[in-house]
């Protein structure tokens, strides 16, 4: 733990004084350490204030409204996950423009994606409400825990709006090399979230429901803090309100990055929503008992993804101000840096599964299930955090489309036909071979993706000065 810190003091006095982080000098490593770990951080915050909401709804609410909660995130991530890449893409243009010192397209971009976080929120409001019941039943949610899966969607997607403003806030601010400020936004919010849960939850017994309203307060909360951040900005990431428009350049780059991501985040959702639904054939304990494993999987999964996200900005600035040679070196120290934190995590919480899932529920046959889950996806989870890494820098580029395909062919195509035939097989139709199918696919992929970058590193030369800066 005293390394740890260490380490991240060092990163820190490595940045400057501002926010600011300039990718494209200065050694690599220390770069990315300083981009990602604050990103990190942040996604730690998000998700632990996330458990909070399980350990608070499964502590005090029942095994039931556990279940009903962990049954919805697949569904969530399929609705949010189209305007999730809008802001990857709104990341990935403003990047390359704030590398190539483009001041006028950068302040296009922060004004564009603020009216596009808006715009996504709305739909996503009016989507969500309407489609929720016609999910779930597609889902075939246990009928126990109906009612209360479609109460707390409906609540959530109220809100979903702050969400997005956050989301797409945050990306501008990454595009500089930012990722400080969103992680003191979270953590403020999230403490509030913590709160109004435990009074929501245990004081006024308003259930899922109750979780929900406390997840959308502590959202506009982020959301009016980051908004706040791009107005007091000076230069070109100021955010004058007065000047909100869509800009359409800046829309169309926007959409030929985000919309590939966005999409195959949603096919990955999708294949995910067919895995919950064979997991809810399993009975309302083995769905808890998921969901609670789910949740502790996400941890490690947010620490390699800020790997992941730092290789996506690192590749995208110094693709805008030319500096190529980093980018293929990067990606060596991107990849380790990944491996070692998903095997030292990925260890970890396969040894003390039994007392992590212990905080989410005394249920003996809860943890069961969750540690035989955590037992098959933990110990090689680095495979998916190298997958991701990989194909980011392959869209940090401008290459958004070939990553798409690779993934939805490689993870999404494949888990569903393992479902529709080796799971299909009496012997097969278990939980556990369930979940072999993740690895396989992380696998494949991963060595999919690495086939792809070669590729392009050998089409162009050391990267290759011309083709690749057009495909943006």
């Amino acid at each position: 733990m005293y390394f740890i810190l260490v380490l991240l003091l060092a990163c820190m006095s490595s940045v400057s004084k501002s926010y600011q982080i300039d990718m494209t000098n200065g050694p690599i490593l220390m770069k990315l350490l300083g981009f990602s770990i604050p990103l990190i951080f942040s996604s730690t915050l998000q998700l632990l204030f996330n458990a909070a909401d399980v350990i608070v709804v499964g502590r005090f609410a029942g095994e039931n409204s556990l279940a009903a909660v962990g049954a919805t995130g697949a569904l969530i991530n399929l609705m949010v996950n189209l305007f999730v890449g809008l802001s990857v893409g709104t990341t990935v243009v403003t990047a390359h423009f704030f590398g190539a010192g483009k001041g006028a397209a950068v302040e296009q971009s922060v004004h564009t994606g603020v009216l596009m976080s808006l715009y996504s929120g709305i739909i996503l409001t009016v989507v969500g409400i309407i489609g929720t019941r016609f999910i779930l039943q597609f889902m075939q949610v246990p009928v126990e825990i109906f009612g209360l899966a479609s109460l707390y969607l409906k609540v959530y997607f109220a809100g979903i709006t702050a969400s997005m403003v956050y989301n797409f806030g945050s990306a501008l601010l990454r595009a500089k090399g930012d990722t400080r400020r969103p992680m003191y936004y979270l953590l403020f919010a999230g403490i509030i979230n913590v709160i109004l849960n435990l009074i929501f939850v245990i004081v006024f017994k308003m259930d899922v429901a109750g979780v929900a309203l406390a997840t959308i307060i502590s959202q506009c909360v982020s959301a009016f803090l980051v908004i706040r951040a791009l107005m007091k900005e000076e230069g070109e990431f100021h955010l004058d309100l007065r000047r909100l428009r869509i800009e359409r350049e800046i829309l169309i780059r926007v959409i030929k990055i985000g919309v590939p991501a966005g999409f195959q985040g949603m096919v990955f959702s999708l294949s995910n929503i067919v895995i919950q639904s064979a997991i809810n054939g399993f009975g309302a304990q083995v769905v808890a008992g998921s969901s609670a494993a789910g949740n502790i999987e996400g941890f490690i999964y947010t620490a390699m993804n800020g790997f992941a996200q730092g290789a996506l900005t690192f590749s995208s600035q110094n693709l805008g101000a030319g500096c190529l040679d980093r980018v293929r070196r990067s990606v060596v120290v991107s990849e380790l840096s990944v491996l070692v934190t998903g095997l030292l995590l990925g260890g970890s919480v396969f040894l003390f599964r039994n007392f992590f899932l212990g905080l989410y529920s005394d249920n003996p046959a809860v943890i069961a299930a969750g540690a035989t889950r955590i037992s098959i996806i933990c110990l090689l989870y680095a495979l998916c955090g190298m997958m991701e890494t990989t194909a980011n820098m392959v869209r940090g580029l401008g290459h958004s489309l070939l990553p798409m395909v690779v993934s939805i062919a490689g993870v999404c195509g494949m888990r569903i036909l393992w479902i529709a035939t080796i799971f299909q097989v009496p012997r097969f139709h278990t939980f556990e071979v369930l979940f072999y199918s993740y690895p396989v696919t992380w696998t494949i992929t991963l060595l999919s993706h690495a086939v792809c970058l070669m590729i392009i590193f050998r089409k162009h030369g050391v990267l290759g000065q011309g083709g690749i800066s057009k495909s943006l």
